[in-house]
């Protein structure tokens, strides 16, 4: 009895201190991990949105690169640190969406393993041909897919280009012959140069080709016309209404982490979101920012993964 007495007791010690841990949060840096290589979207979104949000919280913000798997690397990681909110991924569609739907074993779960903090930004798909190209509106891609006797060549650079490409050819009721590039920059100069019919890219990536005039716009994938290209129509506009196509970034902590920290984490981040300098930020970079907290974010994810699972199906495409 005695000694049940006296671990009571010591556990109601500790109870306080644990509270006390969280009650100041945050009180020392947050880490936020990229799951990408320095300068990709990844890292430059986190260092933008880190240093707004420590202007908030009080704190430093420092970034750390963990590139490797698709972003498996840099998820891993997260879902194996301490669950203090000390340690936030700066993730997106790669790894919360696709990764599980093309990556056989994958070491984490983007559900059960990660809880959303908050959304970051997002930019739209789309479909580019050279500007000298034949194809000059998306009907005119379609109708060239069905009717030639050669399969049009499409660029793509991941995993979740292909998963978008085959949603489209499912809905278009047409093939293509995909051409894996492993970075944007060889791609776009390839569809330039002709050795392509056309490309997926985010229109930011393929923005500047287009306004030098070296590449041209078929489609986009956001709701509405892209501010920059007000002349480009949607697919929605197109005649495929349910064709909204974003690449997008969010911020997850581990899945464990008190709900007191993550509110802390949350209203903090939707303070810096509703910034001018976030929405500059966002402007200069063609994307829209997703002032979505953790619960809006956790069913726009769901809905993104459900969504890519039902085109995997579809298509057959399995896990390697």
């Amino acid at each position: 009895m005695e000694k049940k007495l006296l671990v009571f007791i010591g556990l109601m010690a500790i109870v306080p201190f644990a509270l006390g841990q969280t009650k100041d949060f945050p009180n020392r840096p947050i880490k936020f991990i990229a799951p990408f290589a320095p300068g990709s979207g990844a890292d430059t979104s986190g260092r933008f949105f880190g240093d707004q949000l420590a202007k908030i919280i009080g704190q430093p913000v420092i970034i750390e690169n963990r590139p490797g798997a698709s972003g498996a690397v840099g998820a891993l990681a997260v879902k194996n640190a301490p669950a203090d909110g000390y340690t936030v991924l700066v993730s997106g569609w790669s790894a919360q969406s696709v990764n599980p739907i093309v990556i056989k074993d994958l070491p984490y779960d983007p559900i059960k393993d990660l809880k959303p903090i908050s959304g970051l930004n997002r930019t739209a798909l789309g479909f580019f041909v050279p500007v000298n190209s034949k194809l000059n509106t998306l009907a005119d891609l379609v109708n060239t897919a069905k009717n030639s006797r050669q399969s049009l060549n499409v660029g793509n650079i991941s995993a979740g280009q292909q998963l978008v490409l085959a949603w489209f050819a499912g809905l278009a009721g047409v093939k293509f012959t995909i051409v894996p590039y492993k970075s944007g920059g060889q791609m776009l100069t390839d569809l330039v140069g002709n050795q392509i019919d056309w490309a997926v890219e985010n229109v930011p990536s393929a923005g500047a080709l287009v306004k030098a005039g070296k590449l041209r716009a078929l489609a986009v994938g956001s709701e509405n016309r892209h501010h920059e290209f007000p002349n480009v129509p949607t697919f929605k506009e197109s005649g495929y209404p349910e064709f909204v196509s974003y690449g997008w970034s969010a911020l997850y902590v581990r899945s464990e982490t008190p709900d007191d920290v993550t509110t802390v984490l949350a209203e903090a981040m939707q303070k810096a979101l509703a910034t001018n300098a976030s929405k500059e930020y966002a402007r200069k970079r063609g994307a829209e920012l997703m002032q979505f907290g953790p619960a809006a974010m956790r069913k726009y994810e769901a809905d993104e993964l459900a969504r890519f699972r039902r085109i995997a199906d579809a298509a057959g495409i399995k896990p390697k």
